[in-house]
């Protein structure tokens, strides 16, 4: 018996949903269970206090999902995403843009987002795609702004170690599409909150879950970062 399927026997639960619909190339119930692949990386991620268990599977990068089992307590307990690496300074690059597709919950508390890194880690960009249940970003709200193919409200905080610009999508939620990554960069650096020249490290694409009790399916049916 494999541990993905170990672990969800003890739940009394089956490979009824994603990975037996997909037979999964890759999985791991392990809480940081990494896979590389067409030079993107996929990430368990499990890092919060508290979580329940959280199975992760994969056929490639740009197909996977997870299950999770979180607890209805407040905090986040995990962020499974797949990532790829750019490590170019900002004003180098030409262009940057990703795709999505996911297929998610209709309860639970989560977001779909984007983590958009610099290569120090000192600055955090996240781009909410969609959210279900009571979470909210860090930080104070600044001002409304249409940038990348997208509106968004942002606010700007610290989680303690490192800036955090949060952009949460206007207009409900979006599921499936496409968003242009660079120009929401410069609209940052246009605020002077980071330097043009800041290097770009991560772009990270995944589900920030922070309740997902009795089991739930997260699924991204396809993705892709593309840059220049």
């Amino acid at each position: 018996m494999t541990p993905l399927i170990a672990l969800l026997a003890a739940f009394g639960l089956t490979l009824t949903t994603a990975t037996s619909a997909h037979a999964a190339t890759w999985e791991s119930s392990d809480q940081w269970g990494t896979w590389n692949n067409g030079g993107y990386t996929l990430y368990n991620n499990i890092w919060g206090s508290g979580p329940g268990p959280q199975s992760i599977w994969a056929n490639s990068y740009s197909q996977w999902g997870v299950w999770a089992n979180h607890p209805n307590t407040g905090g986040i307990k995990s962020y499974p995403n797949a990532k790829r690496v750019v490590n170019r300074q900002l004003n180098q690059l030409n262009s940057l843009n990703s795709s999505y597709n996911v297929t998610v919950p209709s309860s639970g508390a989560y977001n779909t987002a984007y983590d958009i890194w610099d290569t120090d880690y000192d600055h955090e960009v996240m781009l909410w795609m969609n959210w279900t249940g009571p979470v909210g970003p860090l930080g104070s709200y600044q001002t409304r702004v249409t940038s990348g193919g997208h509106t968004w409200d942002v606010y700007r905080g610290s989680n303690g170690a490192n800036n955090v610009y949060s952009f949460l999508r206007v207009g409900g939620n979006s599921y499936s599409g496409s968003v242009d990554i660079l120009p929401i960069l410069r609209w940052i650096a246009g605020r002077g909150w980071w330097a043009q020249n800041e290097p770009i490290g991560d772009v990270q694409f995944g589900y920030e879950i922070t309740s997902s009790s009795g089991g739930l399916n997260f699924t991204t049916n396809s993705f892709n970062v593309n840059f220049s």
